[in-house]
């Protein structure tokens, strides 16, 4: 990549970061974006969902299948503590989750893809609103990517270092799913128990029988979580209410696991409450689905890192991620493969992300410009190799 090129992409990162922005809220985000693209001469920049964009850049057989590109754009509502000269200037905004880097480098993909072009088409999809679950659904929901044929996506990653990249297949990050349990009983004075149907010690009990479906209803080797988050009870210390209230997350990394959590809550705390004389309302807001890369799209990426940057390159991730990640939603329609690219200097210490000190090495940015692009030329010539 050019001296100019890397220079233009290091000031688009650091102006994303001084600036950055909520989800679907990323205005000024989306324009400067925009402007960065256009720069490019794509085929056709679009607007989609709200805030998002996806800009086409042609390849060498317009009529060869068509694959994609995703960064993603939005910020979280944390106040920055980095100390960076180039740091947050939105007051509890912050560029805490890398999402200034993904989107710089989908542009440095795309200035390589103008450069040295796919055999298809390329799209470069930069995505609103992943902080909070909804971006990619509302970007899959508009069709402007019907007809994909493979899709890549990746998130920066402080626990390795610069140049490494975990392209692996099968699951890469979990299920999120929010359950609520309303407990409605019967009040009485805190002095009389036996007058009440007591919703506190029902709670409890529902607490902590919870802990018991993935100690006991999930295979040992299943990777799955049930965490009570949130609890709320009662106006005073001598009453006994009529309602109890607890909200929490589900993580799973696969489809069936992810069913079976559901069921255990539901089946549990009804009949917990049964035995305390107590109601239970349980409810579910699905999140995200698990990421679960595509065999075949993650062979296609592992190749394009270890051609890069040496077989060496290629790490595996080392844990199981529970968290979430909306890149899913593209994976239920097209097969893809989500990469983690390292963006830790050696010798620097291990920082989390959604942290106040969050900050990432730029040299990550063009590992990660540079393997997005030949993910794109790689599985867009096998792809075309079929059809002939």
């Amino acid at each position: 990549m050019p001296d100019s090129m890397r220079e233009r992409l290091v000031a688009l990162r650091r102006d994303l970061h001084q600036h950055p922005e909520l989800s679907f809220a990323e205005h000024r985000t989306s324009d400067v974006l925009s402007r960065a693209l256009e720069a490019l001469a794509p085929a056709k920049l679009s607007r989609v969902a709200g805030t998002g964009l996806i800009a086409r850049f042609p390849g060498r057989d317009r009529s060869a299948p068509v694959v994609a590109i995703r960064g993603d754009i939005d910020a979280l509502p944390i106040h920055e503590a980095t100390g960076l000269a180039f740091a947050s200037t939105n007051a509890g905004v912050m560029h805490a989750c890398g999402h200034d880097v993904h989107a710089t480098w989908a542009v440095g993909a795309a200035a390589l893809l103008s450069e040295a072009p796919a055999e298809g088409d390329v799209l470069v999809v930069l995505q609103p609103a992943e902080e909070i679950g909804e971006g990619a659904a509302a970007i899959v929901e508009s069709g402007q990517l019907d007809g994909v044929s493979a899709i890549f996506g990746a998130h920066v990653d402080r626990r390795f270092t610069v140049g490494q990249v975990v392209a692996q297949a099968g699951p890469l990050a979990a299920s999120a799913d929010v359950f609520e349990i309303v407990l409605t009983g019967r009040g009485a004075h805190g002095a009389r128990p036996h007058e009440s149907a007591d919703p506190i010690v029902c709670m409890a009990a529902v607490v902590t029988a919870l802990q018991t479906i993935v100690s006991r209803r999930v295979n040992p080797a299943t990777p799955a979580v049930v965490t009570i988050g949130m609890v709320n009870a009662g106006t005073a210390s001598n009453v006994i209410p009529e309602r109890a209230e607890l909200r929490g997350t589900l993580r799973a990394t696969d489809h069936e696991t992810r069913a079976l959590l559901r069921a255990e809550v539901r089946d549990i705390s009804t009949h917990i409450a049964a035995a305390h004389r107590v109601e239970a309302q349980v409810s579910f807001s699905a999140g995200v689905p698990p990421v679960i890369n595509d065999v075949r799209a993650a062979q296609w990426a592992a190749d394009a890192a270890a051609a890069l940057f040496g077989a060496e390159s290629v790490v595996p991730l080392g844990i199981t991620n529970m968290a979430g990640e909306d890149f899913a939603w593209y994976q239920h329609r097209i097969p893809g493969c989500f990469l983690r690219v390292g963006a830790r200097e050696q010798g620097e210490a291990v920082i989390p992300a959604h942290s106040p000190q969050f900050d990432v090495s730029e040299e990550a940015i063009f590992v990660g410009a540079a393997v997005l692009a030949e993910c794109a030329r790689r599985a867009s010539a096998d792809l075309a190799a079929e059809r002939t």
